[in-house]
């Protein structure tokens, strides 16, 4: 992220740059392969934690700041003047994130998992929070969304839990695409396009293992 003053629309046009950075953490590592990979140098400004960087960023005592991208839009949209702020198109690292558990728990690990597989199986096959009630009213022509919903098969007894497991986190807040545009997506503040988080039929990573 750089002030938009500053001019630059690509992160190969920073070589001589000072950037506020993390230490500590493979944000830093990837920042110094991506500029050395493009022949590039740059003054780093180490930091602690995610405030002091705001901090230093806002008083110009760095050019950039670096971070994940869903961490630097939810920084940019805290900012009195978020306008005045640009996060550069290129995606520097692959790290994608999720839900985690402890170790050694793997009942909680699987419910976990498979709640996450039901909001985006929800998204594929069209079940939102608006006509949810009516699909898990009773069984539908796709044995898929049937499973998915409980009136068909015996997922959720897998792991313990009862066959209206996924109606009700569907219920919570819609379906992931519905959660995310409600949450960080292009029309919130955070404004966060899907680009390969969308589903695999939209040119995205996300797809769900079949519920059997």
């Amino acid at each position: 992220m750089v002030p938009a003053d500053l001019g630059v629309s690509s992160a190969t046009e920073l070589d001589g740059a000072t950037v506020c950075i993390q230490t500590g953490t493979t944000t830093e590592l990837n920042l110094a392969d991506y500029f050395r990979v493009n022949g590039m140098s740059y003054e780093p400004v180490p930091i602690e934690t995610n405030a002091e960087a705001q901090q230093q960023y806002l008083a110009g005592a760095c050019d950039v700041y670096t971070t994940d991208v869903s961490g630097l839009a939810a920084t940019r949209a805290g900012f009195e003047n978020p306008g005045s702020h640009v996060i550069l198109p290129e995606v520097i690292s692959k790290e994608p994130l999720g839900p985690a558990v402890r170790h050694g728990d793997e009942q909680w690990s699987d419910i976990v998992r498979w709640t996450l597989n039901a909001l985006i199986a929800a998204e594929e096959y069209g079940v939102t929070l608006d006509n949810l009630e009516e699909m898990a009213a009773a069984p539908t022509d796709n044995p898929e969304i049937n499973r998915l919903l409980g009136t068909e098969g015996n997922l959720g007894e897998m792991f313990g839990l009862d066959a209206e497991w996924a109606v009700r986190a569907i219920g919570v807040a819609g379906n992931y695409g519905e959660i995310f545009a409600a949450t960080i997506g292009a029309d919130t503040p955070i404004g966060l396009e899907r680009g390969l988080n969308a589903q695999y039929t939209e040119g995205g990573l996300l797809y769900s293992p079949p519920f059997r």
